[in-house]
């Protein structure tokens, strides 16, 4: 008798057409990744799929969608719901308001707020139940360096960010039994064409990191199963650090009466 062949696993990437969702399509294909590739331009969608037919023998499907209208994230959900094989998600979608929140029309901040909030959680819910019955399940949730720094960037994008990072996080906790790996990536500075959104020159802005760098960095902290993976930063015990310090305040926080100084 022959023995069964193992179906290959598959991922869903958003907002894949280009920078970080692009490469993370290249390297993972190469993984023996099948790849559902979600993004608006449908177009560069298909040029990536041609692209990553020519080199690697895995099934490819484009999905063109925009994830900051409510119809076309429903259809994605409902795709989610229909593909039991999916085994991995990475939502990398993602935009930046071109200016300040001073600068920003309340319209463009309800999009950020949809696409690199709203999304992440809805898609990583929706994709839950079927995920859990992998051996590998995960979801990669791709922030910002932004999220521990809020002095460098603009309130809407910087708060969206450290969402994406509290609420991997809460996740970690709260499913620790489920046999789901989650990871959140906290990128810095990436050459993509996020920068032309922001109107900055991408020449002037130090500590650039090439985005094939950045995502196989994150790959080999997908590896490791770091729960937080953060490629620019060189001292990693500085992380461990923060995170007891800031663990350390939580029996503070739970206190019934207010602190001496505000009595």
């Amino acid at each position: 008798m022959t023995p069964a062949t193992q179906s290959p696993p598959l991922a869903l990437i958003t907002g894949a057409s280009t920078g970080i969702g692009a490469t993370y399509a290249e390297r993972l294909a190469k993984r023996g990744y099948d790849l559902i590739l979600v993004a608006r331009d449908g177009a560069k969608l298909d040029q990536l799929a041609a692209e990553i037919g020519r080199h690697s023998d895995v099934n490819l499907r484009v999905f063109p969608a925009d994830l900051t209208d409510s119809a076309d994230l429903k259809r994605l959900e409902e795709l989610i719901e229909a593909t039991p094989a999916l085994s991995l998600l990475v939502n990398n979608a993602g935009t930046i308001l071109p200016g300040g929140f001073k600068d920003s029309a309340v319209d463009d901040i309800d999009r950020l707020i949809r696409l690199n909030v709203t999304s992440v959680a809805r898609l990583s819910r929706v994709a839950l139940d079927g995920l859990r019955k992998h051996p590998h399940g995960a979801i990669v949730n791709i922030a910002s360096v932004l999220a521990l720094a809020a002095e460098i960037s603009d309130p809407v994008y910087t708060a969206s960010k450290a969402f994406v990072l509290t609420f991997t996080q809460s996740m970690q906790t709260e499913l620790a039994d489920s046999g789901l790996y989650f990871q959140v990536v906290l990128p810095a500075a990436t050459r993509t064409d996020i920068w032309h959104k922001s109107g900055k020159n991408i020449e002037e802005i130090p500590g650039m990191m090439e985005v094939g760098e950045l995502v196989d960095a994150a790959l080999s902290g997908f590896d490791k199963r770091e729960p937080v993976t953060i490629p620019p930063l060189q001292d990693e015990v500085k992380w461990r650090q923060f995170e007891e310090i800031r663990k350390s305040l939580v029996p503070e926080f739970l206190q019934g009466r207010a602190a001496p100084r505000y009595r």
